[in-house]
């Protein structure tokens, strides 16, 4: 895979997200047949990792080859490969609308390719109903929401969004790590791949096997109230990390809804609130913070779980994307607007070769006379 495809390892959204910015979103017809072989054959070992990152490689590769087959311009290319990645979230998650969204926002940290916002909503609509045909059941889960607005709740919300996104930024700089850790050990990627493999079979040996996989079955319990361990959040982070970046192929949405939906369990616990609700809150949050994504979180809010906690889920979710600062599972994402205007950034720039400069605001004084 290396040789023939080397774009079909990894995290399969970061691959296209590069495509689209350093190629004109031209991506090699291999990538397709080795990205799934490699993601079913990552996920069904253990492996920590999605399926949502394959599906939108693979849908943004075939886009790229029909686009080339038909002679279309770089231009038109690119938003047929943006389309892709739409019918690809839209497809495994079943929200067409988040899904669009996704598609059009995650390129581009705070910015929107509005002109190409229609066809993505076609695609994802096209690409949900298509799968729906075929037999594919979704995950929905309904929150009976009947929290009264306070003070008190509200402060709570905000208080998670923080929460959710130290939890962002520990997964973004947890896998930058076990990125490192990897390209300096220098052997052969298949024993490097055995090594990686090793390891997460000790873990597992020495906590649990939940970790593994998807982990839908802990996702849905969370959502159901069920309670987290404290360390839960954090153990997943690590085997995802280990995963993707130890030979693993896969995505990386599924494990952030494990992740956040852990952490909104932990944070309800500790708070004393019902823990569905927060739970899903964690899991909107988690893919806003961690993917630069807040609009298409609070979509998938009211997709998944209902418009009674959208309102909520909308405070987190940007929160969460504020907080986890000019960085992102997704390093490729170009950089459009600064978080803050307290920290010197170059806009225009990919978040990896960003070096954010800290500059407190000077005082001024007004007087009035």
């Amino acid at each position: 895979m290396r040789y023939l495809a080397p774009d079909a390892g990894g995290r399969g959204t970061e691959k296209v997200i590069e495509a689209v910015h350093k190629q004109s979103g031209n991506i090699k017809a291999l990538v397709v047949p080795l990205k799934l072989i490699t993601t079913v054959l990552t996920i069904a070992s253990g492996g920590s990792a999605g399926k949502e990152g394959p599906c939108a490689q693979i849908g943004a590769g075939l886009s790229s080859i029909f686009a080339n087959l038909f002679r279309f311009a770089e231009g038109d290319r690119k938003k047929l490969v943006i389309c892709g990645i739409s019918a690809g979230f839209s497809s495994v998650f079943g929200t067409p609308i988040a899904g669009a969204i996704f598609g059009v926002e995650v390129l581009f940290v705070g910015g929107i390719l509005y002109d190409v916002l229609l066809p993505s909503f076609i695609s994802g609509l096209i690409s949900y109903q298509i799968s729906s045909g075929l037999g594919i059941t979704y995950f929905y889960h309904p929150i009976e929401f009947v929290h009264v607005f306070s003070e008190s709740f509200f402060l709570k919300v905000v208080l998670s969004g923080i929460f959710f996104g130290i939890c962002s930024f520990s997964l973004i700089e947890v896998l930058t790590i076990g990125e490192r850790i990897s390209k300096r050990i220098k052997i052969w990627s298949p024993v490097k791949g055995i090594i990686g493999g090793s390891v997460i079979v000790a873990l597992t040996f020495l906590f649990s096997v939940r970790y593994l996989g998807l982990g839908l079955e802990s996702i849905e319990f969370y959502l159901q109230g069920g309670n987290a361990a404290w360390y839960d959040f954090i153990l997943k982070t690590i085997f995802t990390s280990i995963t993707l970046n130890f030979g693993g192929s896969g995505g990386i949405n599924t494990p952030m809804f494990f992740i956040g939906a852990a952490s909104g369990s932990l944070f309800a616990g500790v708070m004393g609130e019902d823990i569905a609700t927060f739970s899903a809150i964690g899991l909107v949050s988690l893919l806003a913070g961690a993917a630069n994504t807040p609009i298409a979180a609070s979509i998938m809010a009211v997709e998944l779980f209902g418009a009674e906690i959208a309102p909520y889920a909308a405070v987190a979710c940007v929160i969460s994307f504020l907080m986890t600062g000019h960085r992102s599972v997704y390093p490729s994402q170009i950089l459009s607007i600064k978080k803050s205007s307290s920290i010197e950034v170059e806009i225009g720039k990919e978040l990896e070769g960003i070096k954010p400069e800290y500059r407190p605001r000077r005082k001024s004084l007004i007087s009035v006379c």
